[in-house]
């Protein structure tokens, strides 16, 4: 295995204990208890695992259901509501081909959700919201019908709401106003600037943070950092995606939190164990567990 494939080496344990507040351990090599034993042996101790389809979504909750330190979110991807109702022979993502189902498909498939999402384990709906980077003009129907059938989900079950935003800001914010949010909002993999931060802030929103922050090119989402209320900040891997410098290019995992975590005291000149207080508290707080 060469370098870039090889996984980052374990980091010094945080004094404070953290959870991961967004991950996919079903894209990740190895057993789902192994990652659970290698986080928590440098002090990530809790993990939300994160669906894309149906499928993921019942693989999130199954894996919750099993694992007490494991929570699931459920959800259709922004991407993945196009694909049910237009098709995609090629299949784009690791959730493979699909057939093209109309509108039919995404009720069918929003049902399943549904009923996922009632579950005790299941803690979030998520991730859902738009994605104008990947799906074109003719998917945004789908995507945007998808997102709000989502909000309207986390509403009526009291979850969270984890929101995907990939180019497309200022639709999230409107269609978040247009319904009215969930009282727990979430912004995975928070890419936007500062100015959008106070926004967020302001309607209570969570920042979940990822290992892009510590990109070199990543200073817009560093002066988002600084601006967001410290009790609105959480930390997440995306993993396997999104690994922090200086590991970036290698496969991501919940056992690099603390990379991130450093990093982000860091930009906001406080003690590690101050920030992982804060987060710890935040997570626990915004996934209400």
């Amino acid at each position: 295995m060469s370098s870039k494939q090889a996984p980052p080496p374990l980091p010094e344990p945080l004094r404070v204990a953290v959870a991961d507040a967004h991950t996919h351990l079903d894209m990740q090599e190895g057993s789902v208890a192994e990652a659970l034993e290698k986080a928590a042996s440098v002090g990530v101790t809790t993990v939300v695992q994160v669906g894309c389809d149906l499928k993921g979504s019942r693989w999130a909750a199954e894996t919750a259901a099993a694992y007490d330190s494991v929570h699931a979110a459920v959800a259709l991807h922004p991407n993945e509501a196009p694909r049910l109702v237009h098709g995609d022979p090629d299949g784009w993502s690791r959730q493979g081909a699909r057939e093209a189902g109309g509108d039919a498909a995404l009720d069918d498939a929003l049902d399943g959700i549904d009923a996922l999402a009632a579950l005790e384990q299941v803690r979030a709906v998520g991730e859902t919201g738009l994605d104008h980077f990947r799906t074109g003009p003719e998917g945004r129907a789908a995507q945007e019908r998808s997102f709000r059938a989502h909000i309207e989900i986390a509403k009526r079950h009291g979850k969270a709401l984890v929101i995907h935003d990939r180019e497309a800001h200022a639709d999230v914010l409107r269609i978040l106003a247009e319904e009215g949010a969930p009282e727990r909002t979430i912004f995975h993999c928070y890419s936007g600037d500062a100015e959008m931060a106070e926004i967020c802030a302001a309607a209570g929103y969570y920042l979940s943070f990822a290992g892009n922050v510590t990109f070199k090119n990543a200073q817009l989402l560093r002066d988002a950092l600084t601006v967001a209320p410290l009790d609105l900040v959480l930390v997440e891997t995306d993993a396997p995606f999104l690994t922090p410098a200086p590991f970036r290019g290698r496969p991501n995992a919940p056992y690099l939190i603390p990379v991130t975590l450093r990093a982000m005291a860091e930009v906001r000149g406080i003690g590690e164990d101050a920030m992982a207080e804060a987060i710890a508290r935040n997570t626990a707080r915004a996934f209400d567990y």
